[in-house]
């Protein structure tokens, strides 16, 4: 093989192990290689499942139906006091928690005996598989080790009737389910339990209990109602007495009969009042006006007094004066007739005087009346304003009182108007304080359970099944992917990028002595048609080239190398001249396998020049051997020297084809400096064992070296086992020889 080649083939290799990545494919194969293995630990698994399922303790459950209803029907209208008003989703939800309340599981408890029952009694609990605490009984670790045991173990071991009432009562709440039928006001109460008649009357006692509980809740709000409100009456009667007689006091101290009539009457006496003040206020506007006029003609003589309007318009004066005209009017006539001194002149000079003389008087008595009233009038006015202020005062102070007055009256109606609405409240409260009415009722009893709700037999076995199926393919896949090591003939060609030459069947129950000799007793013909068949890959692909020189080496030791190369020498021999040598001068097995006698010389003693080829070589099963001699202190110096090129040079010449065991790739280097003079090289690979990253190194490591890798020999593979877990080996291997020797096995 051509440095090109092998550089391109390194290449691809490389380019294939770095895109290997997750196949989906690959994995399905490996679950379908596993698959009755798989099946078998469902299988099982399902079967264990079913024995469990089956000596579980059924448990059944019953149910009774509650309607709770948002707003209790009210018989009285203190619902204040009870508190019983409420709507939506919170009321509804506070109901549900009531009903898991650990005072109703109590209840049952108490009302069924439940602390006596085998199902939940732990005296009549049966007997543990390990007695832990008679082990620690029998061990005194109470005296061994006082600190960490806990102060009431005397009671851990003899529960008290309490302790075993809380445990029982927890025990019993862990079995009650309660489940809201849909947007309803229903509610489903449900108890789980082994015993279906003690499942049904414990739901039924849940429901019936619930219902009494908030009858007794009732009753006992009301009791505590109605007490409150006796003692809140009697305060309140307290306080309506105390306010009567503030208010009685008060109107004895005041002198009040009628405030409202005295308001009355003294209002009227102000509005009479007031209006004899306005008319006096006008009079005396009046007066004081003339009295004014009167008081500025004052100084002009009674003449001028007699201009006054007032004064004029007086009748009497109009009287008088028409009296002076005439006197007057008759002195000027006669005063034309008659002298001075006539006496009918002198007559009417005195008519006229006296006439005159009366308007003075007359005059004179008006303005004195003028003034007069003016006095009159301003005294009329003021003591009206003092009646006026008078009863403007009396009134003020009426309503004063009478503010007081109400203010008292006003507590004594509301203290009494408290008073009977709470007597009131009371009489009811007492009237119906017997009356039994609760926000919930049974819609539905609960019946007897026909089946068990779990445990679930199919269900278990199913989903033990599922796990198991689960389980099984994990695990599959998990050892697939820890086991990296070659199982198939396509992994090796996927991986390695190179032929399989053929695979050998594992070999049982033979020596390592007997399995070299194998092909040529054919004793397995199964074993003696793979090594035909490697011969035949070995043969064909040296058709242009004949592989004069091949080499066999593996990886590592035990992977049976040494076997492939002296049953394909033997196979070769029945066609061609053969030699087989041993090169593995470490760990020689020719001469042991072949029975060579001890001290017979070697590769190593030819190389080294102590013996003669005719010395070395034995003829053994039609074929040349060159066992590897005296084991040298420097195997590698030996293999690496021009001498023992001449001597495989020589050898090349005097036979058809040689056959070198090589030491593995990975032990030691003496592979790399024998592949650099074959014409070919197998490598040897153990199935289900050699790691693939070590395979892949090693033959990196000969490619690197120029070395021909011709190809892979797939050691030791359990047939039965392969085919078991799927995998096919096409035409790699002798179906026919094998089913023939299965036959006689």
């Amino acid at each position: 093989m051509d440095s090109n080649a092998q550089t391109t083939e390194r290449s691809w290799i490389a380019q294939r192990l770095e895109s290997d990545g997750p196949d989906l494919l690959q994995m399905w194969q490996t679950i379908w290689r596993r698959k009755w293995s798989i099946l078998s630990l469902m299988l099982v698994v399902m079967m264990v499942a079913a024995l469990a399922a089956f000596s579980l303790t059924p448990i059944y459950r019953a149910g009774a139906t509650l309607l709770i209803e948002q707003k209790k029907a009210n018989v009285v209208s203190i619902e204040q006091v009870y508190g019983l008003e409420g709507t939506g989703n919170e009321y509804l939800q506070t109901q549900f928690e009531l009903l898991k309340s650990r005072a109703l599981a109590e209840r049952v408890v108490r009302q069924l005996n439940l602390t006596t029952h085998p199902e939940f009694d732990p005296r009549q609990q049966p007997e543990p598989l390990i007695d832990i605490g008679g082990l620690l009984a029998s061990f005194n670790i109470t005296k061994a080790i006082p600190a960490i045991l806990p102060d009431d173990l005397e009671e851990d071991v003899d529960p008290t009737e309490a302790k075993i009432f809380d445990e029982v009562t927890k025990a019993f709440m862990e079995r009650v389910s309660i489940a809201p039928l849909g947007k309803s006001q229903l509610v489903k109460v449900q108890v789980d339990m082994a015993d279906p008649r003690m499942a049904t009357k414990a739901a039924n006692a849940m429901a019936n209990g619930f219902i009494e509980a908030q009858l007794e809740a009732t009753m006992e709000m009301s009791m505590t109602a109605t007490n409150w409100m006796n003692s809140r009456l009697g305060e309140l009667r307290t306080k309506l007495k105390d306010a009567e007689d503030r208010l009685q006091a008060f109107r004895e101290k005041e002198n009040l009969v009628d405030v409202d009539g005295v308001a009355t009457i003294s209002a009227a006496e102000l509005s009479l009042t007031g209006d004899r003040m306005i008319d006096a206020r006008r009079q005396r506007a009046e007066a004081q006006s003339q009295y004014q006029q009167v008081q500025s003609m004052r100084g002009g003589g009674w003449e001028k007094l007699a201009t006054i309007p007032a004064v004029l318009g007086h009748p009497l004066i109009q009287q008088f004066k028409a009296d002076e005209a005439k006197a007057r009017a008759k002195v000027d006539e006669l005063s034309k007739r008659y002298g001075a001194r006539h006496p009918a002149m002198e007559a009417a000079r005195s008519d006229l005087s006296a006439a005159s003389g009366s308007l003075r008087g007359q005059v004179e008595q008006i303005v004195a009346g003028i003034e007069r009233n003016y006095q009159l009038a301003v005294a009329n006015e003021n003591s009206l304003q003092a009646s006026f202020n008078a009863n403007k005062s009396q009134i003020q102070d009426i309503s004063r009182k009478e503010f007081k007055l109400r203010e008292l009256q006003r507590e004594v109606d509301g203290n009494r108007a408290l008073y009977d609405t709470f007597m009131t409240r009371l009489k009811e409260t007492a009237a119906t304080s017997d009356l039994e009415s609760a926000n919930a009722r049974v819609v539905d009893q609960a019946v007897l359970p026909t089946a068990p709700i779990k445990p679930k037999k199919s269900l278990i076995i199913a989903l033990a099944g599922i796990l198991a199926l689960m389980a099984g393919v994990g695990i599959t896949l998990l050892l697939e992917m820890l086991n990296n090591t070659f199982k198939g003939t396509e992994e090796i060609e996927n991986k390695l990028n190179l032929p399989v030459l053929g695979i050998l069947p594992l070999i049982k129950n033979k020596q390592r002595e007997q399995v070299a000799h194998l092909f040529t007793s054919n004793e397995d013909r199964s074993f003696s048609e793979s090594i035909r068949t490697i011969r035949t890959g070995v043969v064909l692909s040296g058709m242009d080239d004949p592989h004069k020189i091949l080499v066999v080496t593996s990886s590592i030791p035990g992977e049976g190398k040494s076997t492939v190369a002296a049953n394909l020498a033997c196979a070769l021999g029945q066609m061609e001249k053969v030699l087989l040598i041993d090169a593995d001068m470490r760990r020689p097995t020719m001469a042991k396998n072949f029975g060579f006698a001890v001290g017979t010389p070697g590769l190593a003693n030819l190389i080294a020049g102590t013996a003669k080829l005719e010395e070395c070589v034995k003829h053994i099963e039609g074929i040349d051997m060159l066992s590897a001699g005296a084991v040298p202190p420097n195997p590698l110096e030996l293999l690496s020297s021009a001498r023992f090129e001449k001597v495989v040079e020589f050898l090349r010449s005097k036979y058809d084809r040689i056959v070198i065991d090589s030491p593995p790739t990975q032990a030691v280097s003496d592979a790399l400096v024998l592949g650099t003079l074959a014409n070919a090289l197998i490598y040897v690979v153990k199935s289900e064992a050699t790691p693939i990253p070590l395979v892949q190194k090693g033959i990196g490591q000969l490619l690197q070296n120029n070395a021909p890798v011709t190809g892979i020999v797939l050691n030791q593979v359990d047939i039965k086992k392969a085919q078991k877990q799927g995998y096919s080996y096409g035409g790699y291997y002798d179906y026919y020889g094998y089913s023939s020797d299965a036959q006689k096995a």
